[in-house]
């Protein structure tokens, strides 16, 4: 497929809300693709459809196990907490600790239609918070609770 142009912090298709998937079509279907590839091609663990200038409510994910394409995901059960440290395809070189959910539950549709429902735990969970989070116009840094800055090797 192709590789989409991330966008980054300041653009302003970042802070919107993003529409309601009411048709799976060919066009969902090839943005998806393109989303993986573009996730992969950039080393991230997910990617939302606003982080390639889309506005549709589109998230992919891969936490070392394959791709997870999930169309109007929606949190429907949260529990415990965990902070932990995040970053931001769209947000390079900042990286910071963010309070999340130790385990959640979400509905979605996958590319077929068929509603589902995944549970996640650790990285998964806060990687599924983090791209429904972007697809409320949200940032991790809106919720970061402090910015971790790299020494001068680089290491944090």
């Amino acid at each position: 497929m192709a590789i989409r142009q991330i966008r980054y912090a300041g653009d302003l298709i970042l802070r919107k809300v993003a529409k309601e998937v009411t048709e799976i079509n060919e066009r969902i279907k090839i943005l998806l693709e393109d989303m993986v590839d573009t996730m992969y091609e950039y080393e991230g663990v997910g990617l939302a459809a606003p982080q390639v200038g889309v506005l549709r409510r589109v998230v992919v994910i891969d936490v070392g196990e394959g791709p997870i394409k999930l169309i109007n995901p929606k949190i429907i059960e949260e529990e415990g907490e965990n902070i932990d440290v995040e970053g931001c395809l769209s947000i390079p070189n900042k990286v910071g600790t963010v309070k999340r959910p130790e385990k959640v539950k979400v509905e979605y549709l996958d590319e077929n239609g068929q509603k589902k429902i995944i549970e996640g735990t650790g990285l998964l969970a806060k990687a599924l918070c983090h791209e429904i989070d972007h697809l409320n116009g949200i940032l991790f840094t809106d919720k970061m609770i402090e910015e971790i800055i790299p020494d001068e090797d680089g290491e944090e």
